[in-house]
């Protein structure tokens, strides 16, 4: 789908004093050379600042970030969470268009946005109020049919509950968001089935619900003042300043003994170098090489005085690894096993019929 910029934009743009404070703080979170990692957060506060992205916004997040225009541009027309058109004054309706939604009912519900708002999508109403689009899942399926209005969700949703809740918005007031049909969360219609003593209680809303009323910014521009300003990974000494232990320092834990280095001791030292250890080949202890009884770690066989070295078969693949080490291998190295006497046959020939 081919998205362009609206033909009427704003001469400029700017974000609230708090809102470039936030602005400032999302780029340090990226090392240098990098902000242009934070374009979308940016671009997402200037939507939720105007209610849908212009191009002096799109420009002004260039020139914060470093960027090219057409890049920030490429970004914004990219993802259709970005509104690139002016959007109702009070509210933009998102009514979720999907599988579990249309077969309980969406098509009705867009049918009320016909009514009430505007005929086609993304078109504004006559009082310049409210907007409305089909969007794809928002992932409330078990309280299909919803819609999100602003930030929040209204799940549950009736044709006749919908138009009330426009009616309400039209009016300046706010309906609580959540599930319409009297439900807490997404339990089943007719109440809990398990987790019952749960519901005993319990807050009026879900933690949702809770925080959209005590916020209040379910249709509201973000200006920056709804809530404080948290950057905690700007300053290491912030937690000093707050008088709090810095998280960093190590402390051993509650009732455990703490070694040397005053860290709670978690694990054992190893008892052995670390090889494979399976019921074929058992762990051993390590003998001396010197004697000719083991091979040295990564090294070569040892052999006694007079003895030959290890036959090498000309087709094996590991004939060039001869002598190293090799646990996974009979006698700890590749070709280990076969040895022969000097001008004798190896041990596993078979005697020549002239010899028997």
């Amino acid at each position: 789908m081919l998205r362009r910029l609206h033909p009427h934009q704003p001469e400029s743009f700017a974000f609230t004093p708090a809102n470039q404070a936030w602005a400032e703080a999302q780029i340090t979170k990226y090392p240098e050379g990098r902000q242009a990692s934070a374009v979308i957060p940016l671009l997402w506060r200037a939507q939720e600042q105007e209610g849908w992205l212009t191009r002096p916004a799109i420009e002004h997040v260039a020139d914060m970030l470093g960027m090219a225009y057409i890049r920030v541009l490429e970004v914004a027309t990219f993802y259709f969470m970005f509104q690139l058109q002016p959007v109702g004054s009070v509210a933009h309706v998102q009514v979720c268009g999907t599988l579990s939604c249309m077969l309980c009912g969406s098509e009705d519900l867009m049918k009320v946005c016909r009514e009430k708002i505007a005929d086609k999508p993304h078109e504004l109403s006559a009082d310049g109020k409210f907007s409305w689009e089909e969007v794809e899942c928002l992932g409330a399926c078990a309280n299909a049919p919803m819609a999100q209005i602003g930030k929040d969700y209204y799940e549950d949703l009736t044709t006749e509950r919908l138009a009330e809740i426009l009616d309400e918005m039209a009016a300046g007031r706010v309906p609580t968001p959540g599930p319409q049909n009297g439900r807490y969360a997404s339990e089943p219609l007719e109440n809990l089935t398990s987790l019952a003593e749960g519901s005993e209680g319990r807050a009026a809303g879900n933690a949702s619900v809770a925080l959209a009323t005590d916020i209040g910014d379910t249709i509201k521009r973000i200006d920056g003042t709804e809530v404080p300003l948290v950057a905690s990974w700007q300053r290491q000494d912030d937690h000093e300043a707050e008088g709090l232990e810095d998280p960093a320092e190590p402390a051993p834990a509650h009732d455990r003994p703490a070694d040397a280095s005053g860290v709670t001791e978690q694990e054992a030292p190893a008892s052995s170098a670390a090889k494979p250890v399976s019921a074929d080949f058992p762990a051993e202890e390590p003998r001396d090489a010197v004697d000719g009884d083991e091979t040295p770690e990564g090294g070569k066989p040892v052999v006694d005085e007079g003895e030959a070295a290890p036959i090498v078969d000309e087709d094996d693949e590991t004939a060039d690894k001869a002598g190293t080490a090799d646990p996974a291998a009979p006698g700890g190295v590749y070709n280990a096993p076969k040895t022969q006497k000097p001008g004798g046959t190896g041990e596993g020939d078979k005697k020549k019929p002239s010899e028997e």
